[in-house]
């Protein structure tokens, strides 16, 4: 047997079985410690992958995070070994899938929803406590054992107290944009803290109302909600989980509500039922279809169990949003040498931001409608992953959408990142 895992024995010590899920970078396999006989997830990395994408930080932080975080509501990383070409992570085998996949059956009874969050704030205050900061908390990453318990999951985009600037503040850009604090939109600097809390009011509304509390299908759009606060409740929340969710959500960190201040709110200090297994109401707002059609081409890189890019080379079916959106690892400068490279040879004038992170062009030809104008704007959400918004800013949508096809699509096709899951079986 070869250190790499042949014959489905790995290092003498764990025999892996079938293949649980895949991300852009990892696959998730049942495994058996042999020596006890326990059952693990086994997280296997490609190391050229990782590489390759820039990301090899990122790996060796989610990694030394996850051995400072023991919580009964965090997986547990067991024990992490590397061959040549692939890291391992033995990990806590948790059984009863991600909350996500609850929610999406309708909104929570209040004290079920309640006890997710006791928990939630259980685990993002002992991580605050030893200096980290997850900063991708969403309900794809919270995972449920086979009691109902929560597990806080996928450490990969979490930073430490000394990552911070001298200003005190994180500077990097990251997150799922519908669960993303402003400050952190905002590129100024923020309290890694803060951050978190926001992203646990979100979920806090989603679990209660069974939507999301800033939804609009374009990026800019939803970006202004969030930077302005700017949500309702539906009626049916009560008054103490309003209060709360209010001062979760405030787009000014320094007036946000701290965990201290969450754990003494009436809402939060009321018992949790004695056991508090999955309940959900009518299906109230699906997260679904079209609340979460936006976010599909938002997700971040991560390393959670199904992850899968390939959807985000998508244009928009329906005809009056006129959008496409991609993801690339090739930095802003890059994708905007592309554009400029193809309005040249069509023609087209071109107009940058002095931020390169957006592009006007300005067809010469008077079409149908006017002139066809064109808008691309790029978004670094994370370290090495950037997203690119192209639009329709005047002119026909016919003619837009032949320039789509004929010019745009294969000018761009070699900097679109999707992804490529093989399927055999690791080493």
């Amino acid at each position: 047997m070869s250190e790499d895992g042949n014959n489905g024995v790995l290092h003498g010590k764990y025999e892996l079985g079938r293949q649980l899920g895949h991300g852009t970078f990892a696959k998730v396999y049942h495994a058996r410690n042999l020596q006890t006989g326990r059952s693990m997830a086994m997280k296997v990395v490609g190391k050229e992958k990782v590489i390759k994408a820039g990301m090899m930080d990122q790996i060796k932080r989610e990694i030394s995070v996850m051995k400072m975080v023991r919580h009964p509501n965090i997986v547990e990383l067991h024990e992490v070994m590397a061959s040549k070409s692939k890291i391992y992570f033995a990990m806590e085998l948790v059984r009863g899938g991600e909350l996500f996949s609850k929610i999406e059956k309708g909104k929570l009874r209040e004290d079920v929803a309640r006890s997710y969050f006791q928990q939630l704030i259980s685990a993002v205050d002992f991580c605050h406590s030893r200096g980290v900061y997850h900063r991708d908390l969403k309900p794809e990453n919270l995972l449920l054992d086979e009691e109902g318990n929560l597990k806080v999951t996928d450490f990969g985009l979490s930073a430490f107290s000394d990552h911070l600037h001298q200003d005190g503040l994180l500077h990097t850009t990251c997150g799922t944009p519908a669960y993303v604090a402003p400050e952190v939109i905002g590129k100024k600097g923020y309290d890694g803290a803060k951050a978190d809390i926001w992203s646990c009011g979100v979920i806090l509304y989603v679990l209660l109302a069974g939507f999301l509390p800033f939804q609009e299908e374009n990026v800019v759009a939803m970006y202004r909600k969030i930077y302005r606060g700017d949500f309702r409740c539906p009626p049916w929340f009560s008054s103490d989980a309003r209060r709360l969710i209010t001062k979760l959500l405030d787009p000014n960190p320094d007036c946000r509500c701290t965990i201290s201040k969450i754990m003494d709110s009436p809402w939060f200090k009321k018992a949790a039922p004695k056991n508090p297994k999955f309940i959900c109401e009518d299906d109230v707002g699906n997260l679904k279809g079209k609340e979460t059609e936006t976010l599909n081409a938002f997700h971040i890189i991560s390393l959670s169990e199904g992850f899968d890019l390939s959807p985000l080379f998508e244009e928009k079916k329906r005809e009056e949003k006129q959008e496409i959106r991609f993801a690339t690892t090739k930095p802003a400068e890059v994708v905007l040498s592309k554009l400029e490279e193809m309005a040249k040879k069509v023609k087209f004038s071109v107009k940058k931001s002095g931020d390169d992170s957006s592009l006007r062009l300005q067809g010469n030809e008077i079409g149908r409608k006017g002139k066809l104008g064109i808008a691309a704007d790029i978004w670094a959400v994370a370290p090495s992953l950037f997203v690119v918004e192209v639009k329709k800013s005047s002119g026909d949508t016919l003619e837009y959408n032949q320039f789509c096809s004929k010019e745009l699509r294969p000018a761009l096709k070699d900097i679109v990142w999707t992804s490529s899951t093989d399927k055999q079986t690791p080493g």
